[in-house]
């Protein structure tokens, strides 16, 4: 596993789920298992922030999956829970070590990992575990007044980041990948033998693993062929398939919605993970528990073309036959598993709108 430092971590993409903090630890994710706030040693010899956890923290946060604003940190004598939910008998203060470190990084540029657990926001929280979310940018902090004041009545000031998540193309491919990035780049700059250096192509589709820009000159009067020129962009989703593994270990393997088990010859279930709302765009959806269903390969097809619905209370709706396939008349659901609603309104709104 790679060291801990700031950005992406050797070894560990986005999707990565850790059963326990100390696992998170163990991985060089974060520097702690209690704190939220995550700190290391800059070049400089000062302290820095290379993560944060989002775990059930202050009732100021707010986790909107690409933007998140985050409290600060206090010293434990300074907190009390009212319903489990932390609050603060003081102020905090932009000098205590790991404010001060996460402020640093704000003004230093430096990105952050965030790993989320099971007790934060309900529309992104996994399973029973953390979860590596990716690296995101601090792009405003601020001294801001809570919601609830102290245990004496007087206001609280708090310390207030708001994060931003990076773009999926900079959530840090894997060293191979950065090499096939840079030799295709320096390929291209050179151009082919008998043909000019002025070609362009068009952007990548943001969901495209690898793709091919192909051109080729038309061919003279005399019949000559001119070289093809190519162009190639490396563009990849990286993310681990943990959260799949997740859900389907929940069903095993059974669909969700029509209730169908595939088995292999080895014995093993065979079934798939199906995004609610989709990712990469225009749907952006996150790669979480409560955004993924365990379905099978017909499912997931009817689901994607949105040929099903689900409604609020659960209820499939069949906009489109199969014949020979009967649906549940509700969603199956695990106990464990909480998909959220608004991923279910979201697939919904957006195919009975077409």
């Amino acid at each position: 596993m790679g060291e801990r430092k700031i950005g992406h971590i050797d070894g560990i993409a986005p999707g990565a789920e850790f059963h326990r903090r100390m696992q998170v630890k163990r991985n060089n994710l974060h520097s702690d298992t209690v704190r939220g706030i995550s700190t290391l040693v800059d070049e400089d010899g000062s302290h820095i922030a290379d993560a944060i956890v989002l775990h059930g923290g202050y009732e100021d946060d707010h986790d909107d999956w690409d933007s998140i604003r985050y409290t600060g940190a206090s010293p434990d004598v300074d907190k009390y829970k009212v319903k489990g939910v932390p609050r603060l008998r003081r102020s905090q203060s932009w000098d205590y070590a790991d404010n001060a470190a996460l402020k640093r990084s704000y003004e230093r540029g430096h990105p952050v990992r965030v790993i989320r657990g099971w007790k934060g926001d309900k529309r992104y929280s996994p399973i029973d575990c953390y979860r590596y979310d990716g690296l995101y940018l601090v792009t405003d902090i601020r001294t801001a007044v809570a919601q609830s004041p102290a245990p004496d009545g007087t206001p609280v000031d708090i310390c207030q980041f708001d994060l931003k998540r990076l773009p999926e193309d900079r959530q840090d491919p894997t060293s191979l990948e950065h090499q096939i990035a840079d030799l295709l780049e320096r390929r291209d700059e050179v151009p082919a033998e008998g043909t000019d250096d002025e070609g362009t192509t068009d952007e990548p589709d943001e969901e495209a693993e690898t793709e091919e820009e192909a051109e080729t000159e038309e061919e003279a009067a005399q019949g000559e062929k001119f070289p093809e020129t190519r162009t190639a962009r490396v563009q990849r989703l990286v993310r681990d398939d943990a959260v799949i593994r997740n859900v389907k270990r929940l069903y095993a393997g059974e669909c969700q919605v029509c209730g169908l088990r595939l088995l292999g010859p080895d014995g093993k279930p065979y079934s798939e993970g199906a995004h609610i709302r989709p990712l990469g765009k225009p749907h952006r959806g996150p790669d979480v528990e409560p955004n993924v269903l365990c379905l099978c390969p017909n499912c997931h097809v009817r689901l994607d073309i949105g040929a099903i619905v689900i409604e609020d209370d659960w209820s499939i709706v069949v906009r489109a036959g199969a014949f020979g396939m009967d649906v549940r008349p509700k969603l199956k659901r695990h106990r464990r598993h909480k998909i959220h609603p608004d991923y279910l309104r979201y697939h919904r709104e957006w195919w009975l709108g077409r």
